[in-house]
């Protein structure tokens, strides 16, 4: 045998993402290094695996639809070595596929994957980023083995282990008259134009702090990019309610909002680890539960203000 694994696991990536760009995006290695490993692959099966599409991208031949089937099954046997050897010999190795909800991820992901890497250098994190509905689907398939997320209707099939709480805050300009107050009532809110983050489940969640106190917010707009509504608030095109609190009090266009605490007493979302609650947690899972348990907290999550603190900060 002349390939390699990591010849396969590219061939995977390309495969799932129909994009040799994508697949690079998706497991962080360069596209060169992706494409170079396809076409040794091709030439020591002697098959072409991908029509290659200019405009259209890549897309699998009968062989290599055959193919993907069974490199997956060879990856999947090959991680089952690594977690068996773990378990023997009481170490912490091998590939962790780690979920992260789209919202934080920007924030959190990339710090707590670095650390625990560093803690255990025979260990690789495998990210998978995207929303809460299709996490639970990805755990429960196996495709994941933990995910950062939060605890929005969770079935009984799945383990939440709560990190830390994030109340909700208002975003608005720091132009705004309201920018010059220090807390903020959902029936001044509800007055104005929202600017709705609108996921699954995280909609309901927004929506819902409204419903409870018997209103219903003017939405002026409804995008699923945290990104776009953040510079769209920073304008003055309305406001926005959010749990993440970034340390940038920037746009990505360089204009500034402000946040604003909600008077009341507001049920956060609470940041946490999920996974399925009938498989028994591998070594290499238990550490990274324990590492997050360790490095987050209602004091400290990577990337943001810790929200109690902020909380108090501004009264």
């Amino acid at each position: 045998m002349r390939f390699s694994l990591r010849q396969i696991e590219y061939f995977i990536a390309t495969a799932e993402c129909g994009s040799i760009t994508l697949a690079s995006e998706r497991i962080n290695i360069s596209q060169p290094s992706i494409s170079t490993a396809i076409s040794q692959l091709e030439a020591e099966l002697g098959a072409q695996l991908f029509l290659r599409r200019h405009a259209q991208g890549l897309s699998l031949t009968p062989v290599g639809r055959e193919m993907l089937v069974e490199a997956k099954k060879l990856l999947d046997n090959a991680q089952r070595l690594y977690l068996t050897v773990s378990e023997a010999m009481g170490t912490v190795q091998g590939n962790l596929s780690l979920g992260c909800l789209v919202t934080f991820a920007p924030m959190v992901l990339p710090q707590v994957s670095r650390s625990f890497m560093a803690n255990y250098p025979n260990s690789r994190i495998l990210p998978e980023v995207t929303d809460h509905e299709t996490l639970l689907r990805k755990i429960e398939r196996a495709e994941l083995d933990v995910a950062l997320t939060y605890d929005l209707q969770v079935p009984d099939a799945f383990t939440f282990t709560p990190l830390a709480e994030l109340p909700p805050y208002a975003m608005v300009a720091l132009t705004d008259p309201l920018a010059g107050q220090s807390a903020v009532l959902l029936e001044e809110l509800a007055e104005r134009n929202l600017i709705l983050l609108d996921l699954p489940l995280s909609r309901d969640y927004f929506l819902g702090l409204f419903a409870q106190v018997g209103l219903v917010p003017k939405i002026a707009g409804r995008l699923h990019h945290q990104d776009v509504i953040r510079s769209m608030v920073a304008n003055r095109m309305g406001y926005t309610i959010a749990n993440i609190r970034p340390r940038s009090s920037d746009a990505l266009d360089g204009s500034p909002v402000h946040k604003l605490r909600i008077a009341g007493d507001q049920l956060p979302m609470r940041l946490g680890l999920l996974r399925s609650a009938s498989h028994e947690p591998t070594r290499l899972v238990s550490a990274f539960v324990d590492h997050c348990t360790d490095m987050i907290s209602n004091n400290y999550i990577p990337g943001m203000e810790p929200p109690f603190m902020a909380s108090r900060r501004v009264g």
